[in-house]
């Protein structure tokens, strides 16, 4: 069976719901993925989204138009004041655990490369959790680096508030 990869439309939004709490609890963090249905599909597939989808399937056997959703990419534009061009973020990236290591990552992946390469944006990027050494071991041996020397801060919650607020 070949991996497809199809960009997402707005019936696969259970599907797409269904991976982002799997990919919440594999991160630990079950409890901080409150998002709903409606909210994930007004940001997909609203009037100006600005956060995307692609899905890795493979044919079921049932038929031409049957399928299995095996992962997903959500993904978003980011900017390079260095370069003055856009680039691709990968917010979240996640391939269900019985499609591992059968070419389903590497799949989506390729396929946003080649969006990067066609619409000639030079970066593809991505974070991964410290802890996470399959998909560290995953990255590297597809020739992606880890940035190392930068750290990463969030404000959000009451220190969000409070920032906009003082």
């Amino acid at each position: 069976m070949s991996v497809q990869i199809r960009e997402a439309n707005p019936e696969d939004i259970d599907a797409i719901f269904k991976f982002i709490h799997k990919l919440a609890d594999y991160e630990r963090a079950a409890h901080e993925a409150v998002l709903s249905k409606d909210h994930l599909a007004d940001s997909l597939f609203g009037e100006n989204p600005q956060v995307f989808c692609v899905l890795s399937t493979i044919s079921d056997g049932q038929g031409a138009t049957s399928e299995v959703i095996t992962g997903f990419a959500i993904w978003h534009l980011n900017y390079s004041t260095w370069l003055a061009k856009h680039g691709l973020y990968i917010e979240d990236l996640f391939v269900d655990p019985g499609y591992r290591g059968l070419g389903h990552g590497k799949a989506l992946l390729r396929y946003l490369a080649k969006i990067c390469v066609d619409r000639g944006y030079p970066r593809l990027q991505w974070w991964v959790l410290d802890w996470n050494k399959p998909a560290i071991d995953f990255y590297e041996s597809i020739g992606a680096k880890a940035m190392d020397e930068w750290t990463v801060f969030r404000v959000s919650g009451d220190e969000l508030q409070k920032l906009a607020n003082t």
